[in-house]
């Protein structure tokens, strides 16, 4: 099938502390939450990654039953899945770590099973270079293959040179912009995507949360507002469900022009108001495809309205 998405990142417990509200330890990680929302798409999602005998079963079924191929995924007899402590302030886009329990990512070898070592479409989540580059190994030979990265800045400090080795790689980066000045070393963001084109992607996605996105392809800059929101319960994973509705629409659409890279930003961006709604994955699980038409409709007549 031309239509496969090879995700690859954390499946993970998160613990999630805002202003308002505790979730105590719930499901999370970065494929966790792209897988999710590309389940909105018509692609055939696999995931690769790796959790411990201590993660449910309830969270396993609840993927395969969106629609998500888990065979690329390893359990641990005895070991102890990722776990990521937050708490989030009073300003939602600013949050401290309190935890984090590598656990058995710390020694995680990926194996990407032989059907989708031909995915049209790789979605790189936010992992370390090192385990990115390992899976981009294991994939059959594709010219017209569309590698995805997702990266942060954790990468930029403790991996650069590994990081800059996958980075030449990938076709389309999505970046936030703290991250992507940061990356570039360039305060002004139209000249630090140009610096991240000069790196490797063709595509440069830079991230602004409630302020929207930007694509930076040639001298063509294209922008999408995000969904304005009366509540904004939990921001974790919104860049991640991002990442899941570009990749999944791409996959599905088997193409990645750059008219198909501005609706897949559209997608993402409906992926991750949903997102936001909830505490943890909550929104994700429990909203169908139709929720997420809505959602994407209401984009879409914002910008008809905002052009006018």
């Amino acid at each position: 099938m031309k239509n496969k998405l090879l995700v690859v990142g954390t499946m993970a417990f998160d613990e999630i502390i805002t202003p308002t509200a505790t979730s105590g330890k719930t499901l999370g990680g970065a494929a966790t939450y792209i897988g999710l929302a590309a389940s909105f798409s018509d692609a055939d999602t696999g995931v690769v990654s790796v959790v411990g005998e201590d993660f449910p079963q309830k969270h396993l079924d609840l993927l395969i039953d969106k629609g998500i191929d888990l065979k690329g995924v390893e359990q641990v007899k005895g070991g102890k899945t990722f776990y990521w402590k937050g708490k989030y302030h009073d300003d939602m886009n600013k949050r401290d770590t309190l935890d984090t329990q590598l656990n058995v990512l710390a020694d995680f070898k990926p194996k990407v099973p032989e059907h989708f070592r031909d995915a049209s479409v790789v979605m790189l989540g936010n992992l370390a270079p090192s385990v990115q580059q390992e899976v981009l190994d294991q994939l059959l030979p594709d010219s017209n293959r569309v590698i995805l990265l997702d990266t942060m800045n954790f990468w930029m400090d403790v991996a650069l040179s590994e990081l800059l080795e996958v980075i030449k790689k990938v076709d389309i980066i999505t970046i936030n912009d703290e991250e992507a000045m940061q990356l570039s070393g360039e305060n002004n963001l139209v000249k630090a995507a140009k610096a991240i084109h000069q790196m490797g992607p063709e595509f440069v996605i830079i991230k602004k949360g409630e302020h929207g996105a930007l694509l930076f392809y040639k001298d063509h800059p294209f922008y999408v507002p995000a969904l304005p929101l009366e509540k904004v319960v939990d921001p974790t994973g919104a860049g991640d469900s991002f990442a899941g509705g570009l990749s999944g629409y791409l996959a599905a659409q088997q193409c990645a022009s750059p008219e198909k890279i501005k609706e897949g930003i559209l997608r993402g961006t409906a992926a991750a108001s949903l997102c936001v709604g909830t505490l943890g994955t909550a929104g994700l699980e429990q909203s169908n495809k139709e929720d997420f038409l809505a959602q994407l409709y209401k984009l879409e007549r914002l910008r008809t309205i905002a052009s006018k």
